[in-house]
Order: C-alpha cells, then structure tokens, then sequence
C-alpha cells in the first residue's frame, strides 16, 4: 500500500481543495493499492488558529482591500521576514510530528505554506519524503518552496521557464499540466454558437455586490443567466424573489457532473479569475468574462489572462448586457479567442493526474523488483 498525504491550508471550500480533491479522485479510481488522505494543515498545527486566521483573512479582504493587496505583493516577494521565524520554526515540528504519524510515501501541496515549510526541512536534510507542488494559480508566489521540492505542477510554459532559469530547477522537475481540473469536467474541442446567449454568471459566495448591479442591469432579450450563488443564501433569495425567468439561481453545487453539465448548457461565463474556475472554462472552451476581482491572487491571475487574451474585463461605463453581446456577436473575435484557447492547451505536456500516474506506477514497479 502505498500512502498519499494532500495538504492544502484552511477549511473554507477553495481552489486549493478542488485541486486536492481532483487529484485524490483520480488516484483513488486508477490505483486501488494507494491510499490518499487530504488534511488542513493549518487546523492540524491548531484549529483555534485555523479558525482565527481564516476569519481575519476574509476580514482584511473585505474591509481594506489595498493594504492587503500590498502586503501580498510584499509577501510573495520575500516571505522569509524575521518576525516569522519562530512561527515558521512551530510549523517546521508540526510538519515533522505530522510526517512521523501518516509515515506518507509522496506529500503533494496545493497550497504554499505547507510547500514552504516542507522546503525549509528538506534543504536541512530533516526529511526526505517526495514533494510535489501543485500549483493552484496563474502565478507563482514566492511563498512556495522552489529548489528542494521534488516536482512542479505548473500552471503553463511562463512558469516553467520561471522556476528553471531564476530558480535553477532541472527541467525534468518542472512539469506543465496547467492548473488540474476534475476529470468530470470533460474538456471539448469546439462549441457551438447560437443566436440566443446563456450566460453562467459565478463568484455569488463572495456577497451580492457587483454581481446584483450586474443582474439589476441585464435587459438585452437575447440573453439569460443561469447564477451560481454558492452557499450565499441570501444572494439566492434574492434573486428568486425577482421572478425573472431570463435570469435563473442555483445554490451550491458540489457535483463536478452536475458543473459538467451547465457548463456545457451556457455560450459564457461571468466570473472572478480564481485559477480553478478558469482552467475548467478553458478546457470548456468558453468566453470568459469579470467585472470584479479580489486583491492579490485574483488580481495576479487577471493580469496574465489578459495578456494572453483569455479573459474579458467588463468596464461600468457601458451596459454589461451590450459588451457581452458585442464581443459574443463577433465571429471573427470568436475564431482569434479560440486560437489563443488551443495555443495555451498546447503548452501542456500532460495531466496533473497523468504525471502523478506515471509516478506512482515507476514506484510500484520499482517496490516489486526487490
């Protein structure tokens, strides 16, 4: 039996859980002899901390969105700050007390911290179990452990060439598989195109906000809007209460089938730019579009899905329902988006879960020759 230990950070449902949890079931369907487990790091170390930490994290977000995109840029430059030593010395026992009980053969971290702490332990030779990172976003925050670490996830070729000249990685290390998405989310070639748009609209967990401004303001016939609200109930009310049949709410939806399904039901999207959410519009091959982004990760994935030409940023100074159908209305815009689509698919080498499979299958094999 061969032992997996998945490590993201916090409870709350994010990208980082999506990505453990599609990795964990891929491995789970193809290899019975592999056993995974996904734990939260942070609530391992101390569920009090857990708790505080990811409560003042959604409070600076929301209450002062600029000084925590500053200090996030300031972070991502250089995390090792002097005032964080002796918490990361905590972090460095707890890692080493939680290796010593799950005893795991491959660690693999689709968050940062954990990344980091393993790095600082394995350039002091204190362990010496496989890492591989996942990376989970458009970016490479310098909060992940670069030189120590085993293997690289990465996001596209950018990051590759990224992690190989300025960090010095042996490009064997540095696989591109783009961000992973659920093997339920079934990727496709070409869509459609119809008169008549249906949008998916996203990002209802974060509060009403922009996205009510957004709905209020939809008038265009030919357009409706199929909103996911997430666990925001009162986002979900609320539109329920308009009685609108163009524009439709859905509350939480976990079943990546059931995602599968709408997404190939809409023409578009209207979305944050969180890196899950994007990988699995790309590989559906819909226009996406934002009219709204939170500070620091969110912003950082903007900036490269716009130079690449991947996303649309809807402005306030013209009716939203008038720049989708402008954009949606232009075949030969269609036709360049889908190019630039296939050019960034093209830059994988191959499938997170492909890698991963390749890897284990080499240490089963090598387990059996003894």
């Amino acid at each position: 039996m061969m032992n997996i230990l998945v490590l993201p950070l916090f409870q709350m449902p994010s990208g980082h859980h999506q990505v453990a949890d599609a990795i964990m079931y891929s491995l789970q369907h193809r290899f019975p002899n592999v056993s995974c487990e996904k734990l939260d790091f942070l609530s391992y170390c101390n569920e009090q901390v857990e708790r505080r930490v990811a409560d003042f994290y959604l409070r600076w977000i929301s209450l002062s969105p600029h000084s925590y995109e500053w200090m996030y840029r300031r972070w991502m430059k250089k995390f090792e700050q002097p005032a964080m030593e002796p918490w990361l010395l905590y972090f460095e026992k707890k890692m080493k007390r939680l290796l010593q009980e799950k005893k795991p053969d491959l660690v693999i971290c689709t968050h940062s911290f954990p990344s980091h702490v393993l790095q600082r332990l394995k350039q002091r030779g204190a362990i010496t179990v496989p890492v591989i990172n996942v990376y989970t976003d458009f970016f490479l925050s310098g909060i992940w452990g670069k030189t120590a670490i085993d293997y690289h996830f990465v996001p596209h070729k950018d990051a590759k060439r990224l992690l190989c000249t300025m960090f010095h990685v042996e490009p064997r290390r540095v696989i591109v598989t783009g961000i992973p998405i659920h093997e339920q989310i079934v990727p496709v070639q070409k869509r459609k195109r119809r008169k008549n748009k249906r949008i998916l609209v996203a990002g209802g967990n974060q509060g009403l906000g922009k996205i009510e401004q957004f709905l209020m303001n939809a008038t265009h016939t030919q357009l409706t809007y199929d909103v996911l609200c997430g666990k925001n109930e009162t986002l979900y009310h609320e539109i329920k209460s308009w009685n609108n049949p163009r524009i439709r709410p859905y509350r939480y939806i976990s079943d990546p089938a059931k995602m599968n399904e709408l997404y190939d039901k809409v023409d578009a999207i209207v979305t944050k730019p969180g890196g899950v959410t994007m990988s699995e519009v790309l590989a559906k091959r819909l226009p996406a579009f934002t009219l709204s982004y939170l500070p620091g990760q969110e912003q950082m994935n903007l900036h490269y899905l716009r130079k690449k030409g991947l996303i649309y940023f809807l402005n306030d100074n013209e009716p939203y329902d008038q720049q989708l159908m402008r954009v949606l209305t232009d075949n030969d815009e269609m036709d360049q988006l889908g190019k630039r689509i296939e050019q960034y698919w093209l830059e994988r080498e191959k499938t997170a879960q492909e890698a991963l499979g390749e890897w284990i299958e080499a240490r089963l094999h090598a387990v059996k020759k003894r």
